[in-house]
């Protein structure tokens, strides 16, 4: 048999027990903690999903004071989100802290694209690099929506502005050739981006195409006219 382990820790014997208990309390005591963390940053995060979403779609409506005071609303539980881990560092490499940021990530990318501004950098996002760029790769996704809406709306110049923006972010977000544990799965993302960039560049292409073609037609029947 092996003789005890010497040192501050538990040697586990008899009168030893008494220090095990206290360690053992002690350690309870900072999972009880990390738990009540962890439980107060998924609320966080379940809410900061929900009010990205809800901005998205206040953005397609062109409500845009309630998609700014929604993306307000977002942004304060991101920073909830991240008070809440401050001291559990660990914490923030969870997946939900990802998914929860990627979210808010696309939601303020979106407004941005529409509304004609700058797109906002991580920093100013408050958010990390895996999740900004897997948010930008959906909000590019997300933008064949809006696309759609104008070509419907008779508005394909500003259909095409933003087609643009999306081959931007796309070719940018191929240069990232990294391992996903790093990228947060960002080639899968970029994958899927692709395809809804190549399907929204032919359902432009053929409204363009139509609407030339219109044109030709009026002009060959106002020629016509007597």
């Amino acid at each position: 048999m092996s003789e005890p382990l010497e040192g501050d820790g538990w040697k586990g014997a008899g009168e030893e027990l008494g220090g095990f208990e206290t360690l053992a309390a002690e350690l309870r005591q900072i999972m009880e903690a990390q738990n009540a963390a962890r439980e107060q940053a998924l609320r966080q995060c379940r809410e900061t999903i929900r009010t990205a979403a809800v901005a998205i779609r206040a953005v397609h409506r062109m409500e845009f004071e309630e998609a700014e005071s929604l993306l307000r609303a977002a942004r304060q539980c991101v920073d909830a989100l991240h008070s809440a881990l401050s001291t559990h560092p660990s914490l923030l490499a969870a997946g939900y802290v990802h998914d929860a940021e990627k979210e808010y990530v696309e939601a303020e990318v979106v407004h941005a694209i529409v509304r004609g501004r700058e797109v906002p950098a991580p920093a100013a996002l408050g958010v990390g690099p895996a999740a900004y760029l897997n948010g930008l790769a959906e909000a590019g996704s997300e933008c064949r929506r809006y696309v759609l809406d104008r070509l419907r709306a008779g508005a394909t110049d500003e259909a095409d502005r933003v087609l643009r923006i999306m081959d931007d972010i796309y070719f940018e977000l191929v240069t990232f050739d990294f391992p996903d544990a790093i990228t947060g799965n960002l080639r899968r993302t970029t994958d899927a981006f692709r395809a809804v960039l190549e399907r929204t560049r032919g359902d432009l292409t053929v409204a363009l195409q139509q609407r030339a073609l219109e044109q030709a037609l009026r002009a060959a029947g106002q020629k016509l006219d007597p």
